[in-house]
């Protein structure tokens, strides 16, 4: 079954994260449209390969044309217009920018398969068994069954507002009918005796005496259902109370935490649909609780006596249950999804200046009277004011569409949403560039804003202020402080769940090995489907603390994370370790996932494992000396004596690999020995698994020769068949200047540099050239 067909099946939870890969860049409708040509495509490889990219993203304009041609034949006026509209936003974004929709739609078509493997899991474990589709917990169980409480004493108490509203008419009728003949009520009883005020003083008749008693009978039987439901009321808003603080103090809070840590890449946060139907129970209740309280009021005002427990309780039950509707409307506004740019979907909360970003704010109480009645702005730093001044930070406009009304119709699951997908920032220029006249202690990676959204509920008579905000973002002004700036994000939403903290970098805590060790292999798991093995992580906390038996409750300042250089180094831990995640995004995603790369591994370790191997196994591992990310192999090899030796290739960057894969380097890498034969030092990838197998499959087979008609008594001479494939000379120096070439200038060149003393083994690019017999004519 195709991907998309499998993915309309899933649970509504995992349809509304479905929903969050797609905005404008890369449309859902178009995904919908296009669904098998897209899968069909190798996206992977187009976001690495400018001329893939541009054949792929051109073949898509012309499936866009087949479809619309379709529609046309169909009479389809809507989806016409609507696929015109994204071919024209298409082109105008991407054109010049091909690798950019190939990285985004690759992007997309992995998160699906996460999706995937998480329902399936899911599936498997038994999870899906409630209705939401996720796990109930114990806590959560018994939060329903409050709620179910809550439900049950409110229709109870609504029968139990009758019975009053009944009695007090009986007893109403009774004594303005008693009255209007004449009797009076007697003065013995204490609850009768304001009645009795205007009658005169005569004797009365037995029958009237027996119905001034069952006046007073009834007027008993009033009172005291009245002390009931007063006293009722009280403990069932106090049961609320409970269940309230539940809701915000325990389930929204929780879900918060773990927006915060899908954001660094954490596990993807449930949805909000749960939460919203709890929420909107809730809240029913306390509004029909309300109106039992209003209709005390009026049932007070026609019959009302000494000692009424109305008077008395009415206006503590009416301001209680008008806090608590209150509050919990104001903790139901929340931002669904945090400030993105949508070029990069895996680094939420930074955003660039001049960059449209895109965030969704969510009201969980779903009340069908509020659509379309509630106008949201947006507003960065609203609060900063003074502490801005004194931190000395950067000041920004919102541009774009910064206003908009929630509606149930834009989003999927009806909820009350409102999604902003144009805006922009755009800094405020001072004289100094934009900054206060305050000393400015923080770079701008550091500096920390708030993104808030504010409305007003107008509802039943209340005026309600709403206001949420976005988690503290980064702002940048060109890319490149882009990997700073995430490494801000890390640390902030790793160490605090403090939703307002802007003043964090001013003394930022320290973080335990066990906390960065988690996120750092969460940067690898949410953008491949691999994180890092606990022999991996270990490695990586040697580099960035030394040698130490056991890394576990090890402190990690945020200068020696960020900031500070590693040792005998010139860059500092997380640049380098954000460019190899760089690096096996763009290059290497393939091998990654399928585990053939140990990735970070010591030299010592690297050697251990490699000695009892025999020769040709060979391992794969990142560079520790490249700061832009580089990614070399390491094999075993016997010399003349016998010997086993431990040899390693120069890393290849990026820009290498921009040239060839990195499959293709391996499978046609040589040695080239002191008589110019080439042969390959690389059988079996560690442990014991053959080359070809491994990497064969990665590497895209030679097109055949076209044969060109011509005229076969020609004396002009075919062209010679060429073939790049990358060459160590086993007695080089330093060839990282060489450039491709033929063998026989190499063969020259290696005779010239006979004397030089070997050093770290550097690979050289050759165009050989292959025999007459297989070139292709001219």
């Amino acid at each position: 079954m195709a991907q998309w067909n499998q993915l309309q099946q899933l649970e509504t939870r995992y349809l509304e994260q479905l929903y969050h890969l797609y905005s404008d860049s890369f449309p859902m409708e178009l995904r919908q449209f296009l669904a098998p040509w897209i899968e069909s495509q190798d996206w992977a490889y187009a976001a690495n390969k400018e001329s893939h990219a541009t054949l792929v993203f051109h073949n898509l304009l012309g499936e866009i044309d087949q479809q619309y041609s379709r529609f046309l034949q169909e009479n389809n006026v809507l989806y016409q217009h609507n696929l015109r509209r994204i071919k024209q936003h298409l082109q105008s974004k991407y054109l010049e920018k091909p690798m950019e929709i190939a990285r985004i739609v690759a992007r997309c078509l992995w998160e699906e398969q996460r999706l995937l493997q998480s329902a399936t899991t899911a599936a498997q474990d038994g999870t899906a068994s409630h209705p939401s589709g996720t796990v109930v917990t114990e806590k959560q169980q018994i939060l329903e069954h409050n709620l179910q409480d809550i439900r049950k004493r409110v229709q109870d108490m609504e029968q139990k507002m009758k019975m009053l509203e009944n009695l007090q008419d009986d007893f109403d009728f009774n004594y303005k009918t008693l009255k209007s003949q004449g009797d009076n009520p007697p003065n013995s009883s204490p609850i009768c005796s304001e009645l009795s005020q205007d009658m005169n003083g005569n004797s009365q008749a037995a029958a009237t005496r027996q119905k001034m008693s069952q006046l007073e009978q009834m007027l008993s039987a009033l009172d005291q259902l009245r002390r009931q439901i007063v006293t009722e009321m009280a403990g069932l808003l106090s049961a609320m109370d409970f269940v309230q603080k539940n809701l915000a103090d325990d389930e929204l809070a929780d879900w918060k935490r773990r927006q915060q840590i899908a954001c660094i890449g954490g596990p993807p946060n449930i949805c909000l649909d749960r939460l919203e139907t709890w929420i909107t129970s809730l809240a029913e209740s306390q509004l029909q609780i309300r109106q039992q309280i209003k209709k005390l009021e009026e049932l007070q005002q026609k019959v009302s006596y000494k000692g009424d427990p109305i008077i008395q309780h009415r206006p503590a039950l009416e301001e209680k249950i008008v806090d608590l509707f209150r509050n919990l409307m104001k903790s139901a506004f929340v931002v669904e999804r945090q400030p993105c740019m949508p070029m990069h979907p895996d680094r939420p909360l930074v955003i660039k200046t001049g960059v449209q970003f895109t965030n969704k704010v969510r009201l969980l109480v779903k009340f069908p009277e509020l659509n379309y009645q509630l106008k949201i702005k947006v507003i960065i730093d609203k609060e900063s004011g003074d502490v801005a001044a004194i931190r000395g930070s950067r000041k920004f406009n919102i541009l774009g569409t910064n206003t908009k009304v929630m509606n149930m119709e834009e989003s999927n699951n009806g909820s009350l949403s409102a999604e902003f997908k144009h805006l922009t920032l755009r800094e405020q220029r001072c004289g100094n560039g934009g900054r206060t006249n305050s000393d400015a202690s923080l770079i701008v990676t550091e500096e920390l804003h708030l993104i808030t959204f504010e409305t007003e509920v107008y509802h039943q008579g209340l005026k309600i202020d709403l206001e949420t905000h976005s988690l503290p973002v980064v702002v940048i002004s060109n890319i490149c402080q882009m990997p700073n700036a995430w490494a801000s994000i890390l640390w902030y939403n790793m160490l605090t769940n403090h939703p307002k903290n802007v003043n964090f970098f001013t003394k930022p805590p320290v973080g335990t090995w066990d906390q960065v060790a988690e996120v750092l292999s969460w940067q690898f798991s949410s953008t491949t489907k691999r994180g890092l093995t606990i022999e991996q992580l270990t490695t990586l906390a040697e580099k960035l603390l030394g040698p130490c038996v056991n890394y576990s409750g090890c402190q990690i300042t945020w200068a020696k994370f960020c900031k500070e250089n590693m040792a005998g180094k010139g860059f500092s831990f997380w640049v380098w370790l954000d460019n190899i995640i760089d690096l096996v995004k763009k290059y290497i995603l393939a091998l990654w996932n399928e585990g053939y790369i140990l990735g970070f591994i010591s030299k010592e370790r690297e050697r251990a494992i490699l000695s009892p191997k025999p020769p040709g196994t060979f391992l794969l591992r990142f560079s520790e000396s490249s700061k832009e990310g580089g990614i070399t192999f390491t094999w075993v090899e016997k010399d003349i004596s016998g010997k086993t030796q431990i040899q390693s290739v120069e890393p290849y960057t990026k820009q290498q690999l921009n040239s060839m894969s990195f499959a293709e380097i391996i499978m046609g890498y040589k040695i080239m020995d002191a008589t110019n034969i080439l042969v390959s030092p690389l059988v079996y990838l560690f442990p014991e698994i053959p080359k070809e197998d491994a990497f064969g499959k990665y590497c895209r087979p030679e097109a055949a020769p076209e044969a060109e008609l011509g005229d076969p008594c020609s004396t002009i001479q075919p062209y010679l068949k060429t073939k790049f494939i990358c060459v160590t000379p086993t007695n080089s120096g330093n060839t990282s200047d060489l450039f491709p070439m033929s063998p026989r200038t190499l063969d020259s060149l290696m005779h010239n540099e006979a004397e030089a003393n070997p050093g770290p083994l550097d690979s050289l690019t050759l165009d050989m050239e292959l025999s007459s017999d297989v070139a292709s004519p001219m």
